[in-house]
């Protein structure tokens, strides 16, 4: 297979006066590469340009629902879409006629059109209540063309839904619900009708990956792997995230080459020192890569109590006047916890930052304040990122 690829000329792209200099090139990438981490195949870090799924939308009715659909007086647009659809079907209802349905509800319709998509595939839709309907169970999507971007029509859907979500009601007004009724999915409901052109097909002789994640280390790793198996000069790193690869022209051997090319072997570059804080969850993740300066850090809690209780004050046994009453009485208390002041030496590792927090026994709200502090300190050389 390897000899069969590198019979492209387009494949052999070395001239002979610039042989010396992608040897040298070969030899630095094998020896920088024999000092990296792990390796990955290059379709785990990297997709091709242009063989990218596209999103598909579309707007239609639900018929069939047992009293919960729509509530018409307040979605008019579930007539309008009625009138329309009864009027394609040859059926004209008298002006100011209104149906009163509530079998029927608006909806949007979602599915992801795949890479590589031929008419006559299938795909999963997803459909969710426009209007107020009270749910969807039951129900029988219609015709629904799909449209992507551009507005072309690229599927069609129909079928009948699957929803998840359930619920029960008493008479007293009491309810129980899990999960939504309002939407569901429909396995299989659109068939594809048009397909996409890629740049797969387009008679290029180069090809372009894009990694998922931008780093000029990967990207020049990718270049130099591609160049150690396919030939000096095959591969060069635009950016970040490019990396532009000649290739046959003809699709066919385009998809041969392809096949080899996204199984190599590449080491992804070290990542950035980051640290990722969920404000939601007080979930905190420190990368590998985090250090911490030089750095004195002291921390401690501040409690404070009030306490209410009610009291019963009564007159004095020879009080000739004088009533029973309730008095409040309110007791405030500070509790300070007292914690030593510790310090980080310079070249600290996620270890060491790790067992200093535990130490001190901070709870995630105060590890985001003292992670904060380090780094307006300068002591962190790491990115806070919350999500």
């Amino acid at each position: 297979m390897m000899d069969y690829i590198k019979s492209f000329p387009s494949a052999s792209v070395a001239l002979p006066q610039k042989l010396l200099a992608g040897l040298s090139i070969l030899l630095f990438g094998l020896v920088f590469f024999s000092g990296e981490s792990r390796a990955e195949r290059i379709k785990d870090i990297a997709m091709v340009e242009g063989a990218r799924s596209n999103q598909l939308v579309g707007f239609g009715l639900v018929v069939g629902l047992e009293g919960t659909g729509d509530q018409v007086t307040q979605t008019p647009f579930t007539i309008q879409a009625a009138r329309s659809m009864l009027q394609q079907f040859g059926v004209n209802l008298p002006p100011g006629v209104n149906p009163q349905t509530k079998n029927m509800a608006s909806v949007i319709v979602t599915a992801e059109l795949p890479a590589f998509g031929k008419p006559g595939q299938k795909l999963d839709v997803t459909v969710s209540s426009l209007g107020n309907a009270g749910s969807l169970r039951g129900g029988e999507l219609l015709l629904t063309q799909l449209k992507g971007g551009n507005g072309q029509v690229y599927a069609v859907a129909q079928g009948s839904l699957v929803v998840s979500g359930f619920g029960a009601e008493g008479n007293d007004g009491s309810q129980i619900q899990v999960n939504t009724k309002a939407a569901g999915r429909i396995p299989n409901g659109a068939i594809i009708e048009r397909e996409v052109a890629t740049s797969i097909s387009d008679g290029s002789d180069k090809i372009r990956f894009l990694l998922h994640e931008a780093d000029f280390s990967t990207a020049r790793n990718v270049a130099f792997a591609v160049n150690s198996i396919m030939g000096p000069g095959t591969a060069k790193a635009l950016d970040g995230v490019s990396v532009e690869v000649i290739a046959p022209s003809d699709p066919s051997e385009k998809v041969i080459y392809l096949a080899e090319l996204e199984n190599i072997a590449v080491s992804r570059g070290a990542p950035a020192a980051k640290i990722i804080i969920n404000s939601r969850s007080g979930t905190v993740v420190f990368g590998s890569e985090v250090t911490v300066g030089p750095a004195a850090v002291a921390h401690g809690n501040l409690t404070v109590t009030v306490d209410e209780s009610l009291l019963v004050s009564q007159p004095g046994p020879f009080a000739r006047a004088g009533e029973t009453a309730v008095v409040p009485e309110s007791e405030v208390t500070i509790e300070e916890e007292q914690v030593r002041m510790f310090a980080f030496e310079g070249g600290v590792d996620l270890k060491e930052i790790v067992t200093a927090v535990n130490r001190v026994g901070a709870a995630p709200g105060d590890l985001v304040a003292i992670l904060e502090a380090l780094q307006k300190a300068g002591a962190i050389s790491a990115q806070l990122i919350v999500i």
